[in-house]
């Protein structure tokens, strides 16, 4: 993690910082998703949400899925 807020601006020019529980989530939404898209809600320059939308790929009619439909946190 310590790494994720070295490349990423640990602090921003207003001096915010991404607290490390929230890095640590948005990594493990990005890392369990194969198909599809993580997205960062922010509200008064704080993390509040994070949405995760999987898209399962069909081949002969069948779901092609790495891993279940899960949810985290």
């Amino acid at each position: 993690m310590a790494d994720f807020e070295a490349k990423n601006g640990a602090s921003d020019p207003a001096g915010k910082r991404l607290a490390v529980d929230v890095g640590q989530e948005i990594l493990r939404a990005v890392a369990n998703i194969e198909y599809g898209s993580v997205e960062v809600v922010i509200h008064d320059g704080r993390v509040v949400q994070i949405e995760c939308r999987e898209k399962i790929r069909l081949t002969g009619g069948e779901p092609v899925r790495k891993n279940p439909i899960r949810q985290i946190g």
